[in-house]
């Protein structure tokens, strides 16, 4: 797949989904952009493979669930056991994984500077400025939570990186009974079932998704809320119609 982030004029159109309504292109520069709106600190990286196929669509995505750290994933490990689908548990960087698309669980304007967030922003060089393009032409500077969109990693894989906040302001404290895990892992399934690409629906060409602890950092949300939350976005987004 050809990287569109190495030039700032990406020599590529910019496009926009958003439940299928028709929407203008932007003009910003930012290369080939998915937005998903109103479908509401680990180290290493995986080399891709050049000329990778897009992956047969399936009716859910594979869910690879990160953690460097034992609570994190002992949390998965025991809302995986209780969700139906392709769901299963990696202990090391979410970078390590083979996956299609990586989650940013970053904050509204799209700034990269801390936790995994800084570590996207080393392996892939111009992946912050693509998102806050993104967010600028779609959403006015600001991506709500619950709102997701998808950018270009300018590598052959993982190819995306879908940017769900779980906060509005960098390095934000969310409160113990906050629902932003939930709305940003609901806003990145619901991207994976009916965003689009200008060459295709999202579900073609990300196969599996690897997700990384989602407000578990400088959030400090408790790792089983977290998993908890995440279940529940799966589970609502996708049900039981999936079989291991």
């Amino acid at each position: 797949m050809r990287s569109v982030t190495q030039d700032p004029g990406y020599g590529a159109r910019p496009w926009r989904h958003s439940l299928g309504q028709p929407v203008r292109e932007p003009v910003t520069p930012g290369g080939i952009f998915c937005d998903a709106e109103g479908v509401t600190a680990e180290s290493g990286t995986h080399p891709g493979r050049e000329g990778a196929q897009p992956p047969v669509a399936a009716r859910a995505p594979e869910l690879v669930l990160c953690a460097v750290d034992e609570p994190l994933a002992d949390a998965w490990t025991a809302a995986a056991q209780k969700l139906a689908g392709r769901v299963r548990v990696h202990r090391g960087s979410v970078l390590d994984v083979v996956a299609q698309a990586v989650v940013s669980p970053a904050n509204s304007y799209g700034w990269m500077r801390g936790g995994i967030d800084a570590v996207y922003a080393q392996a892939f060089p111009g992946v912050e400025q693509s998102v806050r393009s993104a967010v600028l032409a779609f959403h006015g500077g600001e991506l709500p939570i619950g709102d997701a969109v998808v950018v270009p990693t300018g590598e052959a894989e993982p190819a995306w990186l879908i940017s769900a906040p779980t906060m509005r302001e960098p390095g934000e404290r969310l409160p113990a009974d906050t629902v932003h895990p939930y709305l940003a892992a609901r806003a990145v399934f619901l991207t994976w079932r009916d965003g689009r690409l200008d060459h295709g629906p999202v579900r073609e060409y990300v196969d599996t998704i690897a997700m990384p602890g989602l407000g578990t950092g400088v959030g400090g949300v408790a790792p089983a809320t977290c998993a908890r939350q995440v279940a529940a976005a799966w589970d609502e987004v996708f049900g039981n119609r999936h079989s291991r």
